[in-house]
């Protein structure tokens, strides 16, 4: 990842977002493809982490693992 990459992220990730975004985003319809795309993914994700001690210790070092990428904070 590169560091203007890296900052686009972290500003995403920072930026507020107004009550209205919010509203509009959550009465926003999913589609058809959507669900079923994110049905497949929880089935897999379950399947492949079974039990809440594992699917935790997976974010654990999924977390670790994307901190040690970003580049330190200026």
């Amino acid at each position: 990842m590169t560091p203007q990459t890296a900052e686009r992220v972290r500003e995403l990730i920072g930026r507020r977002v107004s009550a209205e975004e919010l509203r509009q985003s959550l009465q926003r319809p999913i589609g058809e493809d959507e669900r079923q795309e994110i049905l497949a993914l929880v089935r897999w994700f379950t399947r492949r982490y079974p039990t809440g001690a594992v699917r935790l210790a997976y974010v654990r070092q999924a977390y670790a693992r994307w901190q040690r990428k970003l580049p330190p904070n200026p």
